[in-house]
């Protein structure tokens, strides 16, 4: 069995520096992150081990410790400046192309747009967002543009981890709409999320029969890049460890490919590639 391994995959820049921040030293045994520094299992227990404390934010009453951690997603002006007045020392780990995100949102904002964002509306990312602006609407979907219908000067941002195909018909719908004077769209989709899934493409150009996805069930990029691969027919497993693996996925299988999420470590991704040599082999 072949197996090819993704022109671009796993851990960007913005989680891996997040990550180092986290691990310095300076902070052993104080400090809270408050929500999931990055979506990933591995990566959440050696930051643990490392004696940093993980929480969500509705637990920040329960924080000890003086050190207290903003994630790569991201966060409001109006949590950070909350945790600075109750005696903590913030330290912000956005990566900064979401911090572009923020910017751009509220600049739109401030020309006279009304600001949306094409993302998910749970999305810790989405919500840091949303909090910096005086008046907003998260779009997930084309069928949810009819709330729109009143505005006639719309300024469009994207999550950070959206597919550019997915942002494109929501902008569609956005533009048919009949009493739109003035769309301005931005685009802020992260280049190492596009990067990702146009290796994708690759992939299934090389022909594979068989995808495997490496990263947090949790990560919305991960999720994505698994999707593209069942869209074209082909069947994607998405885990997390080497050890989910199953000997079944493969059997008559000729190529698989193997791709991962933008927080996925490099030694995930060698453990997953290693199983799956081993299975090839038999």
């Amino acid at each position: 069995m072949r197996i090819t391994l993704a022109s671009a995959m796993g851990t960007c820049f913005g989680v891996q520096d997040a990550i180092n921040m986290a691990l310095d030293p300076d902070f052993q045994n104080n400090l809270t992150v408050v929500g999931q520094l990055v979506h990933n299992p591995q990566t959440v227990e050696r930051l643990r081990e490392n004696g940093v404390r993980i929480i969500e934010r509705h637990e920040i009453d329960s924080i000890t410790t003086d050190n207290v951690m903003i994630t790569a997603h991201g966060a409001a002006d109006s949590t950070k400046q909350s945790l600075k007045e109750k005696g903590f020392a913030v330290f912000d780990a956005s990566c900064p192309l979401v911090v572009r995100l923020h910017k751009l949102a509220r600049f739109l904002e401030r020309k006279g747009y009304f600001p949306v964002i094409i993302g998910k509306h749970d999305h810790v990312e989405i919500k840091g967002v949303v909090g910096n602006l005086k008046k907003s609407l998260v779009i997930s979907d084309p069928s949810e543009v009819e709330q729109l219908k009143t505005y006639k000067r719309i300024g469009v941002v994207s999550q950070t981890t959206n597919r550019p195909e997915k942002v494109q018909e929501v902008l569609a719908a956005i533009q048919a709409l009949p009493q739109l004077d003035d769309l301005r769209f931005i685009d802020t989709i992260c280049k190492p999320v596009k990067d990702r899934q146009e290796a994708i493409s690759e992939l299934i150009e090389c022909d594979i029969d068989v995808g495997i996805v490496i990263g947090g069930y949790n990560s919305s990029n991960t999720r994505k890049l698994s999707t593209l691969i069942e869209d074209n027919n082909i069947p994607s497993y998405h885990i997390e460890r080497a050890t989910e693996i199953e000997e079944a996925w493969f059997e008559g299988k000729k190529h698989v490919g193997i791709t991962a999420g933008t927080s996925t470590p490099q030694d995930v991704i060698e453990e997953v590639h290693a199983r799956i040599c081993t299975l090839s082999q038999k």
